[in-house]
């Protein structure tokens, strides 16, 4: 096969912006249809990493203490939609990207699925040196289903044109088995899919996606399928179907059929002709072309129906080219299963279903990607997004457009469920969603898009020695601010549009240009300051009475918690310099916004906890006056603690890595603490999270696995990010403290109340047997 160097004479857009990090890339997989093209690739990310060293023996440290940077790398998995009839230019682009050279390349393979790893096999091997290894397409769509709904929050959603919202989010079940796969190419097949390796498929249907593009060329002038679909959304069927009140003169009461159902598909083309002009009624291409859809939309849903409610499935879930998230493909579908299923089978979408075969080729013998070791998360800085797509320009000959792209970021360790959880399949960890609440997203938008010259300039300083700091901290600025802008016309390009996603996207675009621990600094200086302080604020607890000594550590754990650097009224406090006293005297009176004080105090005099797992917020006056004095209160009382704090840096909280280092030099100025750590009574352990927030659906397997062997019966969630943005309306199996200081004025409002509001919230568990005392009251 003659080939040609296409890279020569076109020039794509940016290479970071097609193709991110391809430099790197050590595997590939492609998934070839007859119109779109996708190819997954795996690499490593090289950044910076701030380590924590107790014994301050590196040489490389900031300001010569015991924080300093490493170059690190996380394993990330690119995705990438494009057009197949452009499949030789990528394909050159590919390997004239590549650090290795062709030759190099030579001997090892790519997997492939779809009809083009057939059709293009020969090409692929000739232009990357490839040897091409065809994978089976049902086995790899199933396989990247499963993959999604595991990993990315909010992957799965339902439909309805006329909603508000339109999107809704379905939450990922502990278990996301059984269900229903419907892929809609040119014909339908449907699988039952029972396990990761029980699955068949049941049937389907020559009526699909080629059906529609196929009748929709004959009976109109569309080019295209895209073209025919944006035809249909511009129809009216009833101009060209038949009716159940065209027949009977309205509705038919006695089958229960309502007027407006179609009795027969293109049924009043037996009447009337072709165009319509003033004086004949007639119909629109743009009718026929609606008609249409709802003639093979229906004939898929009644079918898809019939076999969930044949084999007891509730979900369903729709894929494949017909789809591709378009809106008016979707409402159809979603309309057809609810009325044939009468509301016993839900319709549910993925956000990537588009890359389903992609993934699942990709996974087949990627030992790197052992899905039972690790866990992945959607980094939300390189992928595009539901119904948003990354514009590019033309260049050099080369179309514009936009590109369509999903990568995702390896995690540490293997993620899931919060063991003590009420309703696992129930959880939402977020307290509100902006995608349903306009005037909650419009605020935070604004209130993220105002605060974004204050991150800059953090950003910058954080780096004092870094000849581009300037540069790189432009480009997180230009890149969280078209995310931002972008989610104002597509909220629910991400999934729920909540102040955690919008959060966890500004980390992602600080890391993606090298700014691992912005605050890095400050929270050095704040423990530091904390620390002078902790020795006598220790003694002043230990000599209260019982009932004021457990208010006074409640009132320290909130008074800590103002101390917050995303917080923007309280940063120009603390830019004038804000003690621990004055952030105490800030506090609401009592009775607070929710005050469950009281009811804690009371269970404080009952049976002690076994083991109390403490979800952290704040470095500084937080961690060190707050939550330390009140973790020695439960150990104190018998209570194995286990203290939990992030995996990686976000804003001025603490980290697991960093705490370590913090409790060794509070165990100089505590004895007692220094001896529960050497004991493993006082624990410190990884949440699993590099964001303010708190997702209990995504904590590490081996912090579960102690959660249950040591009987946690106590979950305290710390902050206003953890215990009100996300964890507010959570309910627990066993007893639960959250804790947070209100430090956003139009947050406080609308929850009823004003700045520095309490939330003091003290629940029971859901299913428990009361405990009952068998000590005597402390006094």
């Amino acid at each position: 096969m003659e080939t040609k160097n296409y890279a020569a004479s076109i020039q794509l857009p940016d290479t970071d912006l097609v193709f991110r990090n391809i430099r790197n890339a050590k595997r590939f997989a492609i998934d070839i249809g007859g119109s779109l093209t996708k190819i997954a690739y795996y690499s490593t990310v090289s950044h910076r990493k701030v380590l924590y060293n107790a014994d301050k023996d590196s040489t490389t440290s900031v300001d010569g203490d015991e924080y300093h940077y490493e170059s690190s790398e996380t394993e990330r998995l690119h995705f990438v939609k494009f057009e197949t009839k452009y499949i030789e230019h990528w394909l050159d682009f590919i390997r004239n990207h590549l650090i290795q050279s062709r030759e190099s390349m030579v001997g090892k393979s790519i997997k492939a699925t779809g009809g083009g790893a057939y059709k293009y096999a020969e090409l692929i091997q000739q232009k990357l040196g490839l040897m091409v290894e065809k994978e089976d397409e049902i086995g790899s769509l199933i396989k990247g289903c499963n993959f999604l709904l595991r990993n990315i929050p909010d992957e799965q959603f339902s439909y309805d044109r006329h909603g508000d919202p339109e999107y809704r989010f379905i939450n990922t079940e502990p278990s996301i088995f059984p269900y229903l796969l419907v892929n809609i190419g040119s014909g339908v097949s449907i699988m039952k899919v029972e396990a990761d390796d029980k699955y068949e498929r049941i049937g389907g249907t020559s009526m699909g996606g080629g059906t529609f593009w196929g009748l929709g060329s004959l009976l109109t002038k569309a080019r295209g399928f895209d073209e025919l679909l944006h035809l249909a959304s511009e129809g009216d069927h009833r101009n060209v179907d038949l009716l159940v009140k065209d027949i009977y003169g309205g509705d038919y009461s006695a089958l229960g059929l309502t007027g407006g159902i179609i009795a027969s598909s293109f049924g009043k083309a037996m009447h009337h002709g072709h165009t319509k002009t003033d004086d004949t009624p007639g119909f629109s291409e743009a009718d026929i072309a609606r008609s249409l859809l709802f003639t093979v939309s229906n004939d898929i849903g009644q079918i898809a129906s019939l076999y969930a409610m044949l084999h007891g499935l509730k979900r369903v879930y729709f894929g494949g080219y017909f789809l591709r998230n378009h809106p008016v493909s979707m409402h159809t579908i979603s309309f057809a299963i609810n009325y044939w299923s009468r509301g016993g089978v839900q319709a549910l979408f993925l956000r990537h279903e588009g890359y389903l075969g992609a993934i699942g080729a990709f996974l087949r013998g990627a030992e790197e990607c052992d899905t039972e070791k690790y866990s992945w998360g959607e980094n939300y800085a390189g992928s595009s997004g539901l119904q948003s797509p990354l514009p590019h320009p033309a260049v050099g000959g080369w179309p514009g457009g936009t590109i369509d792209q999903l990568e995702m970021d390896r995690c540490d360790q293997q993620l899931t469920f919060f063991p003590l959880l009420a309703n696992p399949g129930e959880y939402k960890p977020d307290a509100v969603d902006l995608t349903k609440d306009k005037e909650a997203r419009d605020y935070w938008l604004s209130c993220f898009e105002s605060s974004l010259g204050s991150f800059v300039n953090r950003a910058i300083s954080s780096q004092p020695n870094s000849p581009d700091s300037q540069e790189r901290a432009n480009k997180f600025r230009d890149k969280y601010l078209q995310r931002l802008r972008n989610l104002k016309n597509h909220p629910f390009a991400y999934g729920n549009l909540t102040v955690r996603s919008l959060l966890d996207m500004r980390e992602h675009c600080l890391n993606e240009f090298d700014f691992p621990d912005p605050y890095l600094l400050q929270k050095k200086m704040e423990n530091e300051h904390a620390l002078k302080l902790l020795k006598d604020h220790l003694s002043m607890i230990d000599g209260l009475e019982y009932g004021c000594r457990q208010e006074a550590l409640v009132r320290g754990v909130l008074a800590g918690n103002v101390f917050d650097w995303g917080a923007k009224e309280v940063v120009q406090l603390m830019e004038k310099g804000l003690g621990f006293k004055e952030a105490a005297d800030k506090l609401q009176a009592r009775p607070w916004l929710h005050d469950d004080l009281d009811a804690w105090i009371e269970r404080q005099q009952k049976v002690p906890y076994k083991c109390a797992v403490i979800f952290l917020d704040n470095s500084g006056c937080d961690v060190v006056l707050g939550i330390i004095p009140f973790a020695r209160e439960l150990l104190g009382r018998g209570t194995r603690v286990i203290l939990c704090a992030n995996s990686k840096p976000a804003l001025n909280d603490v980290t697991a890595e960093e705490l370590v280092v913090l409790m060794k030099q509070v165990a100089l100025l505590c004895p007692v603490l220094g001896k529960h750590l050497e004991d493993g009574t006082l624990c410190i352990r990884e949440s699993g999270h590099a964001s303010p927030c708190l997702d209990l659906s995504r904590l590490p397997q081996t912090l579960v696995e102690e959660l249950v062997d040591w009987k946690c019966d106590l979950v305290v969630v710390e902050g206003m990010g953890r215990a009100v943005h996300t964890n507010l309306l959570t309910s627990f199996t066993c007893d639960s403290l959250k804790l947070a200081v209100i430090k956003n004025r139009w947050l406080a409002q609308r929850l009823g109340g004003e700045m520095f509001s309490v939330m003091c919230k003290y629940e029971a568990g859901t299913r428990k047997e009361e405990q009952t005392s068998k000590f005597p009251k402390i006094s």
